[in-house]
């Protein structure tokens, strides 16, 4: 029983990350109806800046903060100037290239500044201490799953409770009677393309401090169980976000755990799973039916 709870914790932890890059995930996609192949490769960026500033000097929880504005900068710059002279083409494939081949540039650019030749794994600081708390919880377990709840809080407040989150909402819902209402829906989706980059600024550092090291390859397996996680839950849907996360997180730590017949079986139950959910709810357990006249 301690071995399945200890398995729990540890799905909870991953599931925290899967979570993240899902929210931006979501973010992207209800503002702008695109599925951003890319973000894994921009949170991976974020993750070689956070770990720039402690390199030059800073801790680790201001390196995360400024890799956090650096990063919502970058993001609102890749919308404006890669994204949007295609966002509105005749073939939404254009779109899919796009992010395909940022997917491809960005992990390529991050090699070529930040990773020297024949450099070993780098070394993220942790953002949270070693050891456990009461019961054999780790400090880091409850350090994750707090970060989660502060970032589902404030986009909770900036969506509801502020006007720049209702113009982000009315862009979400219909974009065209949000310019007749005089709403810049340029700006908000540099906003929600800014918003993205700086939850996978948090994901990326958060999933480099779990290992012995990361390289370029940090964030690719993440990116897939994240979309995952967004498929599980809804891709309009926040909250569907973070619990197909947690879900997603918790099946494959119990997968390895208690399924280890071959390798690579640890990616069967959670989409198993995830088939199983949208063959009964094809719009995920939290995504909206939207009924359109004909």
């Amino acid at each position: 029983m301690d071995l399945f709870f200890d398995q729990v914790l540890n799905g909870v932890g991953t599931g925290v990350i899967y979570a993240s890059v899902a929210l931006a995930l979501v973010i992207i996609y209800r503002t702008t109806g695109l599925l951003n192949f890319a973000q894994g490769e921009m949170a991976l960026f974020s993750t070689f800046i956070t770990y720039w500033f402690t390199e030059q000097g800073l801790g680790i929880v201001p390196a995360l903060l400024a890799s956090v504005v650096v990063s919502f900068v970058g993001g609102a710059l890749i919308e404006r100037i890669l994204i949007r002279p295609v966002e509105g083409a005749a073939n939404p494939l254009n779109v899919v290239i796009v992010t395909l081949g940022l997917f491809l540039a960005i992990n390529a650019l991050a090699q070529l500044i930040f990773i020297k030749p024949g450099q070993e794994a780098l070394q993220m600081p942790p953002v949270f201490p070693k050891g456990d708390l009461v019961f054999g919880i780790r400090t880091a377990t409850v350090g994750f799953a707090a970060v989660l709840v502060v970032e589902c809080l404030l986009l909770y407040v900036l969506l509801q409770k502020t006007k720049i989150g209702l113009a982000l909402r009315a862009v979400a819902s219909n974009p065209e009677s949000s310019r007749l209402v005089g709403i810049n829906t340029g700006n908000m989706l540099m906003l929600g393309w800014g918003l993205a980059a700086a939850l996978g600024a948090v994901a990326g550092t958060l999933a480099a401090t779990r290992g012995s090291g990361f390289d370029s390859s940090l964030m690719q397996q993440v990116l897939v169980y994240a979309f995952a996680a967004a498929a599980l839950g809804g891709f309009d849907s926040p909250l569907g976000a973070v619990v197909g996360g947690l879900v997603v997180g918790i099946a494959d730590a119990l997968t390895i755990q208690y399924i280890d017949a071959l390798d690579g079986i640890e990616l069967v139950v959670p989409f198993g799973l995830i088939l199983v959910v949208l063959l009964v709810r094809p719009n995920g357990l939290f995504g909206r039916t939207i009924v359109e006249r004909v």
